[in-house]
């Protein structure tokens, strides 16, 4: 079931067509899926302390109705360290049409996988999983199963894929946490089953996995035409 907050996301959201990513994310975190620590300002100063208390790198991007793909707009900085940086990349993003606000998460680093879904006329919520980045669109490598999914699913997913030894680790790099990644994608499964009546299409892209966690760094919810 929705909960009121996620009901009140997606309405507000309908006239648009899509769902803005603080507003996604905050969908994926209300259906217990992990997000990066972030938060959402106009504000130097508070972008500033927020860098402070990260004591690492942060990403800023762009948040704007009038931006969709943000990587045509240039609407993302990633590797953000110091508050000189910080403040020239704000001002930057919020001269941007639309842009009131930007979105400032700390980053996190691992092995970018996709995880999308897509509202089948025929057969209802079906979920995507390959590599993801740009690795997506140069293998065309994904595996793909009807919502909701189970663990056993998970698995065979990725068994099927031609990138299986990046997910369980090769050449002394560290693999993902299976059972994170199953725990993100039957809980992730189980979120477009509810939002069936709502969504066209969802992409999170990248989901950062680790030997102990997976995040989703990115999300775009695209919905069904009111």
């Amino acid at each position: 079931m929705l909960t009121q907050r996620i009901k009140q996301i997606i309405e507000s959201a309908r006239p648009q067509g899509w769902v803005l990513e603080p507003m996604a994310k905050e969908i994926l975190a209300d259906s217990g899926l992990t997000i990066p620590k972030g938060l959402l300002t106009g504000s130097f100063e508070t972008a500033r302390q927020f860098l402070e208390e990260v004591d690492g790198k942060v990403v800023i991007k762009a948040v704007s109705a009038s931006i969709i793909h943000k990587t045509e707009h240039q609407a993302v900085v990633t590797g953000i360290d110091d508050p000189d940086t910080l403040s020239l990349q704000m001002k930057r993003l919020l001269s941007l049409k639309g842009c009131n606000q930007v979105l400032v998460e700390e980053m996190v680093s691992g092995i970018e996988i996709l995880v999308g879904a897509k509202n089948d006329l025929q057969f209802g919520p079906v979920i995507v999983l390959g590599l993801g980045g740009t690795s997506v669109e140069i293998y065309n490598d994904t595996a793909i199963r009807l919502a909701p999914v189970t663990p056993a699913d998970v698995f065979s997913m990725v068994d099927s894929l031609g990138a299986k030894p990046v997910f369980q680790g090769f050449r002394g790099r560290p693999g993902v946490n299976m059972e994170e990644m199953t725990r993100f994608l039957v809980a992730f499964s189980h979120l477009i089953m509810n939002l069936e009546p709502f969504f066209e299409s969802i992409d999170l892209n990248p989901v950062i996995c680790t030997p102990k966690s997976c995040i989703a760094v990115d999300a775009r919810i695209m919905l069904l035409p009111v």
